[in-house]
């Protein structure tokens, strides 16, 4: 019995955050928006499409934004902003079926297979999704359909913006084969030139090689995953609810830290966030990570058990902050540039009850409840540790 193809449909909201930005200041249409961190050592979160046309991307540094786009329009970041409009979007996912795999606030994939009994086609279903979020959010969304993962996002990529692109089985090859090898998903930079070194520029002449020159240039093993990539070939499932892997928290500071003190303070509250964001998800963790960036650009990692999985903020600061000690003390000029913490190795399957009896369950503090609640209601940051104070001004 031949088994039935299977609908997938990619979305990716237009150059997201920006579009918020315009959304709710309408003034800004039609100017180069760039939503950044506006300090010394900024990055670019995203930029829109007018900002774009100068060579502004993300994740580049903001002073290199500023040069290519002078005359451009700088927002700070509004995570929280995006996060609601997100909700709204992902709200949209869910009422055609439940099986959403999100990348980001702004993207995911959706296996519809299940739900063309309900519909025509899977043009349908994404006609309806792209006209229900413009009417939910007035924000444009681009949408990809085939009938897996790979095509689908490729779809969304090649109609942006406010795309909307369908790519049956036989229309594959037309659209892959011209495509540049760089384009193609796990092709690396370092893998395009050696693709290049050989004659191997398009995904066609990819697929056109013969063995000997593929293999020359990227092995057998991955050279023959290539192929199956450029026949458009892609058997990953979208997978929903997919587990949470590490919490995390840091901070890039505008000037280096050079005391213990006030690293200790940063530390504390980056553990109050991943405390509460593990409480929050009912999630607790066994292993705390610390990262340390020396000037300009030295990373450094430490990580150490907890003695019970747990999420409260004291015993994650207890032992980030021993981690962060031990590595002070072992550089003669420690200076921090920045400043990071994470939570692991979560196990969803394991109940207290199920915990080392002889352990102490230190995980549940009543300041941790308390601090939760207030913030809760009046924003985060409202309830802080007394140790959190000296970083207070210095953002």
């Amino acid at each position: 019995m031949q088994t039935a193809q299977r609908a997938i449909i990619h979305v990716d909201m237009d150059a997201f955050y920006a579009s918020v930005e315009e959304l709710d200041d309408p003034s800004l249409k039609g100017k180069a928006v760039v939503v950044a961190g506006l300090g010394r050592r900024g990055v670019v979160s995203t930029a829109n499409y007018e900002a774009r046309r100068f060579g502004v991307r993300s994740a580049m540094p903001t002073a290199e934004a500023r040069r290519r786009c002078p005359h451009g329009v700088y927002v700070v970041p509004r995570h929280a902003r995006y996060k609601a409009i997100s909700d709204v979007v992902f709200g949209v996912f869910g009422q055609f079926t439940p099986v959403v795999e999100g990348l980001s606030l702004d993207e995911a994939f959706l296996d519809v297979s299940a739900s063309l009994r309900l519909f025509s086609s899977v043009e349908a279903i994404g006609r309806q999704i792209k006209d229900d979020i413009r009417a939910r959010t007035g924000l444009n969304a681009s949408v990809g359909m085939s009938h897996n993962k790979l095509l689908a996002k490729l779809a969304s990529e090649l109609s942006k913006p406010d795309g909307f692109l369908a790519i049956r089985p036989e229309e594959v090859r037309g659209y892959l084969d011209p495509l540049p090898v760089g384009r193609m998903w796990t092709v690396g930079k370092v893998a395009e030139e050696a693709l290049h070194k050989v004659g191997i520029r398009t995904l066609g002449d990819l697929l056109r090689a013969d063995d000997w020159r593929l293999h020359k240039a990227v092995g057998a093993r991955h050279g023959e995953q290539l192929r199956a990539l450029c026949r458009g070939e892609d058997p990953r499932p979208v997978v929903a609810e997919a587990a949470e892997v590490s919490i995390s928290a840091e901070w890039t500071f505008e000037t280096d830290l050079d005391t213990l003190a006030l690293a200790e303070a940063w530390m504390l509250r980056q553990c109050e966030r991943v405390g509460s964001r593990a409480r929050a998800r009912g999630l607790k963790g066994r292993t705390v990570s610390v990262k340390l960036r020396e000037p300009p650009f030295v990373t450094h990692s430490r990580q150490a058990q907890l003695p019970v999985p747990g999420h409260a903020t004291p015993e994650i600061y207890a032992v980030a902050r021993r981690l962060l000690q031990t590595w002070w003390n072992q550089h003669p000029r420690p200076r921090l540039r920045l400043l990071g913490v994470s939570l692991s190795g979560f196990d969803a399957r394991q109940s207290d009850e199920q915990q080392d009896m002889f352990a102490t369950p230190a995980s549940e503090k009543p300041s941790d409840g308390v601090q939760d609640r207030i913030n809760q209601r009046f924003g985060a940051g409202a309830l802080v540790r007394a140790g959190v104070l000296k970083t207070r001004g210095k953002d």
